[in-house]
C-alpha cells in the first residue's frame, strides 16, 4: 500500500507512535530495542546546529546501518565508562513535511531532561528531529533520523542516543 493512501490523521498517528516508541526505549533504558526501530540500511546522525548552520558535516554520532546501531548499544553496555544517568524526552510540534509512496518525512522538536547519580534533574539538550520513515512488512521504521541539537555546550559525555 502506498503511504500516499493514508489520511493525514493516520500518517500523524503512525509517526507519533514510532516517535513515542523511540523515546520510551531510550528513557526506560531498553537500548537493545532502539536499533529495531530502524530499517536495516539506515542513517542516524546526531549533529550540532552550529555545524549544520555552517554546512559542516561533522557529527557527534554517526551510524549508517542497523548493525552499527547495535554495535553502539553493545559498546554502551560493555565497553564505555560513563556516569549512570536517565533521560526523559519531550517531543512536540510534529509536522509531516512530505509524503511519497514509500516514505514519510517528518520534523519535530525535542527536549531531553537528564537525571544523574546525584538525583538532580536538569535540561540536558534541546533540538529537532528530522525523520524519513518507511514501512517494512507493515511496521513503521526510521530510514533516516537526523538529530540536530541546539545546545552549544554539553556538560557530560554524550553516551546514550538522543
Amino acid at each position: 500500500m502506498s503511504l500516499r493512501e493514508f489520511s493525514p490523521t493516520e500518517l500523524k498517528y503512525h509517526v507519533e507512535n514510532l516517535l513515542s516508541r523511540y523515546v520510551h526505549c531510550l528513557d526506560d533504558d531498553q537500548l537493545e530495542i532502539w536499533p529495531t526501530l530502524f530499517t536495516e540500511k539506515c542513517l542516524y546522525r546526531l549533529i550540532a546546529r552550529e555545524n549544520t548552520d555552517r554546512n559542516l558535516s561533522l557529527a557527534a554520532l554517526f551510524c549508517d546501518s542497523r548493525p552499527m546501531l547495535t554495535d553502539r548499544v553493545v559498546s554502551l553496555r560493555h565497553a564505555n565508562i560513563y556516569e549512570r544517568h536517565s533521560y526523559r524526552h519531550i517531543i512536540s510540534s510534529l509536522i509531516i513535511t512530505d509524503v511519497k509512496s514509500d516514505e514519510v518525512s517528518a520534523s519535530s522538536h525535542y527536549a531531553v531532561f537528564r537525571t544523574g547519580t546525584n538525583g538532580a534533574t536538569e535540561l540536558y539538550q534541546t533540538g529537532r528531529y528530522d525523520d524519513l520513515i518507511a514501512t517494512e512488512n507493515g511496521e513503521w521504521l526510521f530510514r533516516q533520523k537526523i538529530v540536530t541539537f541546539d545546545t552549544g555546550r554539553i556538560d557530560s559525555l554524550l553516551a546514550t542516543p538522543i
